[in-house]
């Protein structure tokens, strides 16, 4: 893979095919750790419109998965540097998602369709794992707090 400078078009962790990643069973947070240092060809999105265009769907798609990913924790928060779970803020940023796919129905080309279409898939298995994690957490956290003798109203 060529470096930023020999792209032309620098790289984000992003750019890459969240398809295979589902495919190989690793996380969104997985899969952005992994290509933080990568670019991509810049060949892979060429059939895009106007992908180097800051303004164009690409793009756009960029800025609503980058605050996805933010807020699920699968990057570090740009003013902190922490990996932060903030699960309503990671729901409302699937909905936009969803909202967009909703609205711009016929309106993409394939490469465009395919892109929205593996952003909302993986950000969606990615947010439903977290909240089955942060019940689970909240189960045990309930659980040690009370035993058999707190349920049964027995006093030790």
């Amino acid at each position: 893979k060529p470096d930023e400078a020999e792209a032309g078009n620098p790289g984000t962790p992003l750019d890459v095919d969240l398809r295979e990643a589902v495919d190989n069973g690793q996380s969104a947070g997985a899969q952005f750790q992994n290509a933080e240092a990568e670019t991509v060809d810049a060949g892979d999105y060429a059939d895009l419109p106007q992908e180097e265009n800051p303004a164009s769907f690409v793009a756009f798609l960029h800025t609503l998965a980058s605050n996805a990913a933010i807020a699920l924790g699968a990057v570090p928060h740009p003013a902190t540097g922490q990996h932060e779970l903030d699960l309503e803020t990671g729901k409302y940023w699937l909905d936009v998602l969803g909202m967009i796919r909703q609205k711009t129905t016929g309106n993409l080309n394939s490469r465009e369709s395919q892109m929205l279409e593996g952003l909302l898939a993986e950000f969606r298995m990615q947010y439903v794992a977290m909240v089955r994690a942060a019940e689970e957490r909240l189960k045990a956290q309930a659980a040690q707090k009370f035993s058999g003798a707190d349920i049964l109203g027995k006093k030790g």
